[in-house]
C-alpha cells in the first residue's frame, strides 16, 4: 500500500498475483492482485456481518469512497437485505460521485457531509479509509448496531476513537489484527481493551466456535487482511475461468500404420 498516491491521482495499492500448483509447482494464473484484494477485503467485512449485523439491516453507511469503499453495498447485500446506502469521505466531491455511481447500479445512494448524523442512523457502519487518526466516535453509533474497521492495518493507523470499542462485542479476522492495528493498540494500551475482550476471529465465527451477536448487542469487526484470504480468492478466480473456459478439441482419430 502508498497511502500517499490519492495525492498522485494513483491507485493506493498495485499487486499481482500468481498462483501456482501445490504439487508440482508449475505456475497456473497471473491475477490482478488489486482487484484479488479489494474483492477478498469486503468479502471478508461481509461474512464477518452475517453473523455480527442485525439480520433486519437495510441501511449501509459507507465511509471513504476508495476502490474497496466502491465494492462495499454488493458484499453487504449478499447477507443482509441492504436497500440504502449513504458515504461519506472527506473530499464531498468524491462522496457525491461514488453515490452517482451507485446509483447507476440501481441503488438508493446518497452522499452525506454529517457523519455524525449518519452513524446514528446507520444499521451498519463500514469504514474503508487510510485515516491515521479517528473518523468515527463511538458515541455516534446507534445501539443495536454493527461497526466494520477495514483500513487501520497498522498501528499508526486509526479509524475508531475508544468509544467505539468500549461495551462493544469485539471481533478480528485473525489475531494478528492485536498487533498489527492502531484501531486495537492504543486503546489495548490505555486499558479500554484487552486481548481478552476479542470474543472471536472469522475462523472461529466460521467453525461455530465463537459466538455471534446477541440480541440488541453492538458489535465491531476489525480486519487487517491474511494471505490466506488471497489464495482463497484467486483459487477460486482460477476454478471459476476454468468452468467457463471452453473444452480443449478432441484428439483426431490415430492414422492407421501398416
Amino acid at each position: 500500500m502508498a497511502p500517499g498516491n490519492a495525492a498522485r491521482g494513483l491507485p493506493g495499492l498495485h499487486a499481482t498475483y500468481l498462483l501456482y500448483d501445490a504439487n508440482t509447482g508449475a505456475p497456473l494464473a497471473l491475477i490482478d492482485g488489486d482487484q484479488i484484494t479489494r474483492r477478498r477485503t469486503v468479502a471478508a467485512s461481509a461474512l464477518a456481518a452475517s453473523w455480527l449485523a442485525a439480520p433486519e439491516a437495510r441501511h449501509l453507511l459507507v465511509v471513504g469512497a476508495g476502490e474497496v469503499a466502491r465494492l462495499l453495498p454488493e458484499a453487504y447485500r449478499a447477507v443482509r437485505p441492504i436497500d440504502q446506502v449513504t458515504v461519506w469521505a472527506r473530499q464531498p466531491a468524491q462522496a457525491q460521485a461514488l453515490a452517482a455511481q451507485w446509483r447507476q447500479q440501481g441503488w438508493d445512494a446518497q452522499a452525506t457531509t454529517d457523519l455524525a448524523a449518519a452513524c446514528g442512523q446507520a444499521d451498519i457502519v463500514s469504514c474503508a479509509t487510510l485515516a491515521t487518526a479517528p473518523v468515527v466516535q463511538g458515541r455516534w453509533l446507534r445501539p443495536g448496531g454493527h461497526l466494520d474497521l477495514i483500513g487501520s492495518f497498522t498501528p499508526a493507523m486509526r479509524e475508531a476513537d475508544d468509544d467505539c470499542l468500549a461495551g462493544a462485542a469485539l471481533y478480528v479476522d485473525t489475531d494478528e489484527a492485536l498487533q498489527k492495528s492502531g484501531d486495537l493498540l492504543g486503546p489495548m494500551a490505555r486499558g479500554v481493551v484487552s486481548a481478552a475482550d476479542v470474543r472471536g476471529t472469522l475462523t472461529t465465527l466460521a467453525r461455530g466456535q465463537a459466538p455471534g451477536r446477541q440480541a440488541g448487542e453492538r458489535t465491531v469487526f476489525k480486519s487487517v487482511g491474511t494471505a490466506l484470504e488471497d489464495l482463497a480468492a484467486a483459487v477460486l478466480v482460477f476454478e471459476s475461468t476454468q468452468a467457463l473456459s471452453p473444452a480443449p478439441p478432441a484428439a483426431p482419430p490415430a492414422t492407421a500404420q501398416a
